[in-house]
């Protein structure tokens, strides 16, 4: 049955999504973060799996990071959870080449979902995002082609992260804690702020569309909006228990995020819960 009286409002980009394709082609200067460890700087060897480290929003948007390790029973805002080189056919590619954001995009999201025990929707909707590293200029003419990903505590409109648990594996399997899911608070999902659900908010993200399957065409912003407002229209109303009157909010990407590899759009639900 069709509800009456609804306003549709159009979100920014999800955290994950967001932070992910800020970093996949890697831009940025060849300093390596804060605290540096002089070992790691050119460091031809791979990381170390499982390694924690305080890091920044500055530390992500660069393409190399040597920041200090620390014990991941003290504070920490980052965990690298996957490590490993690259594969044999991108190992001639330029150092801030596209097929390796590509490459990064792929390997790194699907192993972030693994390692937090969440599925595709789930993942979309958490404050926790990843970040992927790959060795130093210098390195990488020395012929290191090793990667690494970071589950890191914030999104693309983190001002600083939050700490993470000794270990986030695991982080979102069963019924994830409110902190680790994104809310928003202002008028609208769009020109709100981005906040755990812990927080005082206005919106949940609370269900996700997919749209297509690895490989497909992208089918156009028009059908893609159109897809996604009808799907969350119906969706967030069965989410709220069907009230009278709602508003709901949506999340579509264009076809750069579709190329990228993202196939989903995100739904909210108006509320203060």
């Amino acid at each position: 049955m069709l509800l009456a009286s609804r306003l549709v409002r159009q979100a920014a980009l999800a955290p994950v999504l967001a932070a992910a394709l800020a970093v996949l082609a890697g831009c940025g200067t060849e300093r390596q973060g804060g605290d540096t460890d002089p070992a790691q700087v050119d460091a031809v060897e791979a990381p170390e799996l499982g390694a924690c480290r305080v890091l920044t929003p500055d530390d992500v948007a660069k393409p190399a990071n040597a920041t200090r390790t620390v014990d991941c029973s003290q504070r920490h805002t980052a965990q690298t959870y996957a490590v490993g080189d690259l594969p044999e056919e991108l190992h001639d590619e330029p150092y801030d080449s596209e097929e390796l954001g590509r490459f990064a995009y792929e390997t790194c999201s699907a192993k972030f979902g693994e390692f937090l025990g969440a599925d595709d929707s789930l993942v979309m909707r958490t404050v926790v995002s990843w970040a992927w590293f790959r060795p130093s200029e210098d390195a990488w003419r020395d012929g290191a082609r090793w990667y690494r990903c970071d589950v890191v505590g914030g999104g693309e409109q983190s001002e600083s992260y939050v700490a993470l648990p000794p270990t986030a594996e695991g982080l979102l399997m069963g019924r994830p804690q409110d902190r680790w899911m994104v809310c928003a608070s202002g008028p609208s999902v769009d020109a709100g702020t981005k906040v755990p659900c812990s927080q005082e908010h206005d919106w949940r993200a609370v269900t996700t569309i997919k749209l297509g399957d690895k490989g497909d065409p992208y089918p156009g912003d028009r059908i893609v909006e159109v897809r996604t407002r009808d799907f969350c229209l119906e969706s967030v109303g069965a989410w709220l228990g069907y009230p009278v009157d709602y508003e709901f909010g949506y999340t579509w990407f264009h076809e750069a995020e579709w190329e990228a590899g993202n196939r989903r759009s995100v739904c909210w639900a108006r509320t203060p819960d």
